[in-house]
Order: C-alpha cells, then sequence, then structure tokens
C-alpha cells in the first residue's frame, strides 16, 4: 500500500530564514513556494533523491502549524507516505482500526490529495498519506 516516504513536513516559525538554512548550508534547493489556504500555510518543497522535505509557515495565528509550534517548538510536524489509491488507503485504515484525521481526501500542497491518520493511532506520529499523479 505504502510505495515511499513522500516527504517529511518541517514546521518552521519563518520560512524565508528557514530556506537559508537548506539552501546555504545543506545545499537544497527550493522548488517555489505555495501557500494552502485551506490548511492556513505557506509550503516550500525541497526535493532530496526520491522524496522531499516540506517546510510549513504558518499564515494565520490560529492556524494548524502555528498552533503545533505553541505548544513543541520547531521541528518535525508529520512524515507523509505516498500511496497509489488515497480513497482505498484510508478505507484499508479504518477497517485496521486506525482513528483518521481526514474520512476522506483533502488538497495538499503540490496538487497532492492528502489525508492525516491520528497520532493517538501512530504511536505519536502526524502520519500524512499523499497520493500524486
Amino acid at each position: 500500500m505504502v510505495t515511499k516516504i513522500d516527504h517529511i513536513g518541517i514546521a518552521v516559525k519563518d520560512l524565508n530564514e528557514s530556506l537559508k538554512f537548506y539552501e546555504d548550508v545543506l545545499g537544497l534547493k527550493a522548488e517555489g513556494t505555495e501557500v494552502v489556504e485551506e490548511q492556513k500555510v505557506k509550503v516550500a518543497f525541497l526535493p532530496l533523491g526520491d522524496s522531499e522535505v516540506e517546510l510549513l509557515e504558518s499564515t494565520e495565528e490560529d492556524g494548524p502549524i502555528a498552533k503545533y509550534i505553541a505548544k513543541k517548538g520547531e521541528g518535525i510536524q508529520h512524515i507523509a507516505y505516498r500511496v497509489d489509491d488515497i480513497e482505498k488507503a484510508i478505507e484499508d485504515m479504518k477497517k485496521k482500526g486506525i482513528r483518521m484525521i481526514d474520512e476522506k481526501p483533502r488538497y495538499g500542497a503540490g496538487g497532492a490529495k492528502i489525508a492525516f491518520l491520528h497520532p493517538k493511532s501512530t504511536h505519536g506520529v502526524l502520519v500524512e498519506l499523499c497520493e500524486r499523479k
């Protein structure tokens, strides 16, 4: 069902400041930025091999990333796994007793269809399922 790690989401306070580290120090190159209004977030994807690092900056004080940073500070916020068929993957998770945050896929950055699993069902890790065409 899961085919690979799609990306690792990292919550940051300042996207531009964080990009300096990832680009100037680590040598990664962002493929631009995107605002996802529905999730109150601005993102930058930095390709790395067969996966990506996703930097997430909140666009609103009450956004999920702002709340995450207020509670836990900057850092790894989620890990996303690629799936071929997100609707089937969601149904499979539910059949296996996994608590879903998203019962139906929603729009994610880069045109992906995404759905989150609740950390209480995944040993404390926020897991995202991600389908890209």
